[in-house]
């Protein structure tokens, strides 16, 4: 037993799982300090993992080595590509999940992870190292700080912190020592990843009726929020919902309109270690009513959410059945989707239907549903809100710019959904080990992942309300496909050490299988005999001339897997090569979108020259009055890197840009 480690890991969420494996596999000396054991990365709202855009970011996770991806397909119970019927940038892969099990998995791959250590209890504040001096003139700005007469029509500042930016001020730094538990254990350490979740001061609301905790059954944390105000943190509020808990028994099934999963699925990892899920369990489609929408009126005036009791901002994207009522006021239904939480319970999830409303407007209004009215419930729906720390106080690898080794990942960022949540753990949890070792930090560009996008986004733009990823975030979503992301970032996770020799060496081979079967493509000569039978079967014009495969594939309803059956030297190729059908499809849309992939590959270059283009970390931005007022505040308080990372901060326009260009890039 040890009371001094490399790196602390506060909360055992889904980016707090990531961050404790990674930093522990790589070498680091780990503890992650979680509250309960039995909760390890608990899907505290919907039992799935992946989506459109997060399925992309969960692949991208298992590309570089962690975790999420392959405990999901250990655990899942249900399959889907959603999107197929759209191009190959849209397909993104979704999981239902056991929700125990997918707990249990977390649980056993921590506690036989090398390196990390685990404790259950409660971190109520951070400890620090004495702070860095200051020079005269920045430390007597502090010093008389908030001491002028206020101006009664300027605009509070969110804090001293956000205040002491808009001045010019910079706050004092420190750096981060250790940490101080609800027991009285203080642990030390040279580096803390704070993933508190939605735990931060949570409060939780169900009509009139309000208690602490971060989740139901589960108590608040105290003190972090309070600690780091105290040195100058901006925090805000905001808030989240999850819907009623049904029990199975009480639900008519047989009239419900059964949603399977993929006749041959897929999976999520790239690693051979898991297989596709097997025996898998409906979900079902259920739609709300006008009756459903009157009842659930009744309730709005004591609607925690309308009645002014919470002031946390709510997801935009995953609104409650109110909000939904209230934004749509003129549709008269609501489609939702039943949800297995696992084999082994009654328990379902009814997805779309998030809400605060009293518990007996809500029961009442579920008993409406058609198929639902014997409908037992094992827990209505309720709203939390937590504190959350604006993440432009953050730098690319998630370290914060006032403490050097602290480190924030998850709804603490201003984020909503596990995947989100894990991509950030694990870059945390990467990057604060290279820290302590004096490398680098590895920062994903916005052509390069998803999981770029997601963290320069927060970084540069900020959060003015739950983010959550979509693939029009992305401007380059036809080169962060889900199918090639093992292409993307293998190497990298490899590099880096998450990577295991055997599992690059498969790397490798597909690679390698890829390459050749788009070779093959490219050389092999097709006779028009050979296949205008074929052509005429898919709707597609007979050949006039022999052209080669390759260009036959780029043709609508085309594919590698129907033309082997009329095309024995295509056939008796892949068989030789033992070619799986991940790669067939991988090199299908390499053929396919080659345009496309070439087009946003040249316009990614053009713009790496921004990214390139430095800006020096002490600049002062309020002495070019070139510069807008609103970009020399917003720059100052950002601090970006390049020009690149200036040119998406909100505020800063294109004349702006040019001025930085001018002065830096030309």
């Amino acid at each position: 037993m040890t009371l001094d480690y490399d790196i602390i890991v506060i909360g055992g969420g889904h980016a707090g799982c990531e961050a404790a494996a990674a930093a522990a596999r790589l070498g680091s000396r780990t503890l992650l300090l979680t509250m309960d054991m039995t909760k390890m990365a608990s899907m505290s709202c919907n039992p799935a993992v992946g989506g459109v855009a997060k399925g992309q970011i969960v692949r991208e996770i298992d590309a570089l080595g962690g975790e999420m991806g392959r405990i999901t397909d250990r655990t899942a119970v249900q399959f889907r590509m959603l999107n197929r019927s759209k191009g190959a940038a849209m397909w993104s892969p979704r999981a239902q999940c056991d929700k125990t099990r997918f707990s249990e998995e977390w649980r056993h791959t921590l506690e036989n992870t090398p390196n990390l250590h685990i404790w259950q209890d409660a971190a109520t504040e951070l400890l620090f190292e004495e702070p860095e001096k200051t020079s005269s003139v920045v430390a007597e700005a502090q010093e008389n700080f908030c001491t002028d007469v206020p101006d009664p029509h300027a605009k509070e500042p969110e804090s001293i912190s956000a205040a002491n930016t808009e001045r010019g001020v910079s706050p004092i730094h420190r750096r981060i020592r250790g940490v101080r538990t609800r027991m009285g254990v203080e642990f030390s350490c040279r580096a803390v990843v704070l993933t508190a979740g939605t735990f931060l001061d949570g409060m939780m609301h169900c009509g009139a009726a309000r208690a602490e905790g971060g989740r139901a059954g589960d108590a608040a944390s105290h003190g972090i929020t309070a600690c780091l105000q105290s040195i100058g943190f901006e925090t805000g509020r905001m808030k989240t919902g999850t819907p009623a808990r049904l029990d199975a028994r009480s639900i008519n099934f047989e009239i419900l309109e059964p949603q399977y999963g993929d006749e041959n699925p897929s999976k999520f990892s790239f690693s051979s270690e898991t297989e596709p899920v097997k025996d898998q369990m409906p979900c079902f489609l259920v739609y709300t009513t006008p009756e459903v929408h009157t009842i659930l009126r009744t309730g709005f005036d004591r609607s925690p959410l309308f009645n002014g009791t919470i002031h946390g901002i709510g997801p935009r994207y995953c609104p409650s059945i109110e909000d939904k009522l209230r934004t749509f006021a003129d549709k008269d239904q609501h489609q939702l989707f039943l949800e297995p939480e696992g084999r082994s319970t009654n328990e379902y999830y009814l997805n779309g239907f998030s809400s605060s409303l009293p518990w007996e407007v809500q029961w009442e209004a579920l008993h409406k549903i058609r198929g639902f009215e014997d409908l037992h419930i094992y827990r209505p729906g309720y709203a939390i809100e937590y504190d959350y720390f604006p993440p432009t106080q953050l730098y690319h690898s998630l370290e914060t710019k006032l403490v050097s080794g602290l480190y924030f990942a998850g709804q603490v960022n201003g984020t909503t959904g596990y995947e989100e949540a894990a991509a950030q753990g694990l870059m945390a949890g990467i990057n604060a080990h290279r820290s302590l070792r004096g490398e680098e930090a590895i920062v994903l560009k916005r052509d390069e992942a998803y999981i770029g996008v997601l963290i320069d986004d927060l970084v540069t733009k900020g959060v003015d309300e739950p983010y959550r990823m979509f693939t029009s975030r992305a401007e380059y979503r036809i080169l962060l496909r889900q199918d090639n992301a093992d292409l993307r970032l293998t190497p990298l996770g490899y590099k880096i050490g998450l990577i295991s020799e055997k599992r690059y060496a498969e790397f490798l081979q597909k690679k390698s299988n890829v390459e050749s079967l788009v070779a093959f493509a490219r050389e092999q000569s097709i006779k028009a005999s050979e296949i205008s039978d074929y052509l005429k079967s898919v709707g597609s014009e007979p050949l006039t001339q022999g052209r080669k495969l390759y260009d036959i594939l780029m043709r609508n309803n085309v594919t590698f897997e129907s033309l082997q059956k009329v095309l024995p030297k295509l056939r008796r190729f892949i068989e030789s090569h033992n070619i799986d059908v991940e790669t067939i499809e991988e090199a299908e849309i390499q053929i396919k979108y080659k345009g496309y992939i070439e087009r946003e590959k040249f316009i990614a270059e053009k713009l790496h020259r921004l990214e390139n283009s430095r800006i020096p970390d002490d600049f002062d931005f309020t002495s070019m009055n070139s510069l807008t007022i609103e970009a020399r505040q917003k720059l100052n308080r950002i601090r970006p890197k390049t020009i690149g990372q200036a040119s998406r901060i909100p505020g800063v326009s294109p004349a702006d840009v040019n001025v930085l260009l001018i002065k830096f890039g030309r």
